[in-house]
């Protein structure tokens, strides 16, 4: 009796270990996909800004420059400040197509994106 009890209790313990391994592998992959989408959206934020601190920069001498075009500097913060408030309503109007789909696909993209081993 003890015989047949031995391998039935092995295969048991065998099959704890392999769902208890199964469900390790899945957090592991979890993690390496999540820190994987972090890193990719943070190195991206890191390059936006960037390039939004130096735009800002070039603004500010347009918008100097056009004031000292027109008479006063107002008048060129008027005219950038004016620029911007229509790219604001088209992105509005766009933001589904210009921004949402991208970074969704983005996303999903670096989600199922396959590690090389």
């Amino acid at each position: 009796m003890t015989d047949n009890a031995t391998p039935i209790a092995t295969l048991l313990q065998r099959a704890e270990d392999y769902g208890n391994t199964s469900i390790e592998l899945f957090k592991l992959n979890a993690i390496d996909k999540s820190a994987d989408v972090a890193s990719s959206l943070v190195s991206r934020l890191a390059v936006v800004i960037t390039v939004a601190l130096s735009f800002l920069i070039i603004n500010i001498g347009v918008a100097l420059w056009l004031g000292k075009i027109l008479g006063d500097s107002y008048h060129g913060f008027f005219i950038i400040g004016g620029s911007y408030g229509l790219l604001a309503v088209l992105f509005y109007i766009f933001r589904h197509r210009w921004l949402k789909y991208p970074i969704s696909n983005l996303i999903i993209r670096q989600l199922l994106k396959q590690k090389i081993v």
